[in-house]
């Protein structure tokens, strides 16, 4: 079976809007496209729900009840429980609350570890704990490949580590780390772990019941969504760490970490991932339950990406002008495609716009993965990213493109 990329276009009102005719989106992984089931409930929610949700006029609890299905139905995708799954205003603010929760419940002398090859929204609020009297303890890349080696993460924990935060797979690196392994590693020497899952959704949400890590991120601004921040967050782990919101609210493990008062209409609008999801395995005759089929799309997309990414990997392989980050096979990686140049980079992504490419240029927020391989993050990296919407003529004009501006 094969990702039926007709249908996926005609699912994202991008493809027919004039204004996107002749432009090739290859910066994905700055925020992706909205499918249409997600702007179709934000419409809906503004249009006939933007009330106070949970009151027992039917407005409101017409609000309440999306609101309840976004979380209830990505859970179910997610395959953890309902109230494991809760929103924020971005991934970065929703780790910095968590950071505040650990830094109340561990002692002057526990330690926690982080990665240099992290988005800095995954890295600084943990590395914050130091002023607290906690160890940070650093798991570094391989300078050259921008690799991390579950070995070297052995020889850093101990009795003494209460948490591991890594990356499911970095957005300059782009190399998927093994998720299982590392978590089994850090609850065998009993660490809890945080998987910043930001880079790694958009190409197929996880089963993060079946990965196993403690506390799961992502971004649905991402992931086809409205610009909101979603974790997950493990029982187990939640009503042990200190509530951050409302004190009467503290029963409840999904407001536990949401200090503010959610966005109701984005919450909402979160189901409509959901639908989408539900529209491509419905169309591709997936069947069994939630996580079953979401893994099902999950596989699609994956497979579609590899097919795409092979070509462009050789391509920038062959080029003596370029240094392409992270792993050279396909299927080791997420299309988060970064390279250095021998020029600077932000007039070569300036000068692909005027070919119809839009991309990036800088240091994308992973400046400790940039310097750790020796890369100056002020010149920073040309990054092109894209998911399973990209189709092989816009690789293609991507490729041609390139040999036009370098």
């Amino acid at each position: 079976m094969t990702l039926d990329l007709d249908f996926v276009r005609s699912r994202f009102p991008a493809f027919a809007e004039p204004s996107l005719q002749g432009q090739a989106f290859f910066e994905n992984a700055g925020g992706s496209y909205t499918c249409q089931p997600v702007i179709d409930r934000l419409t809906r929610f503004y249009h006939s729900r933007k009330v106070q949700p949970y009151a027992p006029y039917e407005a409101s609890q017409a609000a309440g009840a999306e609101m309840d299905e976004a979380r209830a139905r990505l859970a179910a995708i997610l395959g953890v429980e309902g109230d494991e799954v809760s929103f924020g205003p971005s991934t970065t603010q929703n780790t910095y609350v968590l950071a505040q929760a650990f830094r109340q419940w561990m002692q002057p002398g526990e330690a926690i570890i982080v990665t240099n090859q992290d988005h800095e929204a995954n890295t600084g609020p943990w590395r914050r704990l130091a002023e607290s009297g906690i160890e940070v303890r650093e798991w570094q890349i391989d300078p050259e490949t921008g690799h991390l080696d579950p070995a070297d993460l052995a020889n850093l924990l101990d009795a003494k580590v209460r948490l591991v935060c890594f990356p499911h797979c970095s957005n300059v690196v782009g190399a998927v780390n093994p998720v299982v392994e590392i978590t089994a590693m850090a609850h065998a020497a009993g660490a809890f772990v945080c998987v910043d899952g930001v880079s790694y959704a958009p190409h197929g949400l996880p089963d993060v019941g079946m990965l196993g890590p403690d506390i799961y991120l992502f971004s649905a601004y991402k992931t086809y969504g409205p610009h909101q921040g979603v974790m997950v967050i493990r029982r187990a782990l939640g009503m042990q760490l200190p509530n951050q919101g409302h004190y009467f609210n503290a029963d409840v493990l999904y407001k536990r970490f949401t200090p503010a008062g959610p966005d109701h209409a984005q919450v909402a609008a979160c189901a409509g991932m959901a639908d989408y999801l539900d529209e491509l395995a419905d169309h591709h005759g997936l069947t069994g339950t939630a996580a079953q089929r979401a893994s099902g799309v999950h596989d699609l997309m994956r497979a579609h990406e590899v097919v795409l990414l092979q070509p462009l990997l050789d391509y920038l392989g062959a080029k003596n002008s370029v240094r392409l980050l992270g792993p050279t096979r396909a299927e080791m990686r997420a299309p988060t495609v970064a390279v250095a140049l021998d020029r600077a980079v932000e007039p070569v992504a300036a000068a692909l716009a005027g070919h119809g490419i839009m991309a990036g240029g800088g240091n994308f927020y992973a400046v400790r993965a940039l310097v750790a391989q020796g890369i100056d993050p002020v010149q920073g990296v040309l990054r092109l990213s894209f998911v399973h919407y990209t189709s092989p003529e816009e690789v293609q004009r991507l490729m041609t493109a390139l040999d036009m501006v370098l």
